[in-house]
């Protein structure tokens, strides 16, 4: 286990420096490249901020009318005949709107139920495998001024469900 501590202290570091190291062997300006490629960064930051404001608005509204509840007791009773508990409904929708909103649901969950419960277990996991579908959708489309989506959404939505219904098992494997 000390191994392990002593890598993960180091890989960060280490990564940086194998770059550092290919860079100037390739003859490339690394710290030219590097400021060019943060002012990049943050010129997208600033077009994608009134996207990220906007989102994180409307989740904060949501959660505090107490929409996200109603919506959440109604969803729960359908969600409970197909093995996911009800409890997580307003996680999992806050979830793919925003990661970090998601993150204060999750606690309030362990603070409930506690860390080592079946909801506790199942949220743990759901957060890990399912992704801020229309936050990425949003960030990364509108940066790079995609406007025809196709399939993106309903693929989103499908990987989410796979990734919810495999908490649950992995989470009912786990408390069994």
């Amino acid at each position: 286990m000390n191994v392990f501590l002593l890598l993960s202290d180091f890989i960060v570091p280490f990564i940086i420096f194998l770059i550092v190291c290919y860079g100037i062997l390739m003859k490339v300006p690394v710290y030219d490249t590097f400021v060019k490629g943060a002012k990049s960064g943050f010129l997208t930051v600033i077009r994608i901020l009134p996207t990220l404001i906007g989102l994180m608005t409307a989740v904060g509204i949501l959660r505090a009318s107490g929409f996200l509840d109603f919506l959440a007791g109604l969803l729960g009773r359908f969600t409970a005949y197909i093995g996911f508990p009800g409890e997580l409904v307003p996680l999992t929708i806050v979830k793919m709107f925003s990661s970090s909103a998601a993150s204060g649901l999750l606690l309030d969950v362990y603070k409930e139920y506690g860390t080592d419960s079946f909801l506790g277990l199942t949220a743990s996991i759901a957060m890990s495998c399912t992704e801020t579908i229309f936050y990425t959708m949003s960030v990364y489309f509108m940066s790079v001024k995609i406007t025809k989506t196709r399939y993106t959404l309903a693929g989103a939505l499908a990987a989410t469900g796979a990734g919810l219904a495999a908490s649950v098992v992995l989470a009912g494997m786990m408390v069994s």
